[in-house]
């Protein structure tokens, strides 16, 4: 192989990953039959731990869930500042 070349095989650019998408849908069904579970469980966790710890557990919880977000950086013209001008004109 040539330094710096791809050669064979893999999966097209900007393909998701088959597994992790099972995982994801394997992890949203078991979040979605326990769901009347989730309930008292945070309850007891609050109760035994407090609010907080209850809060963090489902925030934990849905990571796994909904993906993040990516950040995104928007940048002006070679990556400056970006620019926003307004201008208003008279009504006619």
């Amino acid at each position: 192989m040539a330094k710096g070349k791809k050669t064979g095989g893999g999966s097209r650019a900007g393909r998701p990953n088959r597994s992790t998408a099972n995982a994801r849908e394997a992890i949203a069904a078991f979040v979605e039959q326990q769901t009347p579970r989730l309930g008292h469980l945070l309850e007891r966790i609050e109760a035994e731990e407090g609010p907080l710890a209850a809060f963090r557990c489902k925030q934990d919880l849905d990571e796994y869930h909904v993906p993040k977000l990516a950040r995104t950086e928007v940048t002006g013209p070679e990556g400056g500042p970006q620019v926003i001008r307004y201008e208003w004109s008279e009504p006619e």
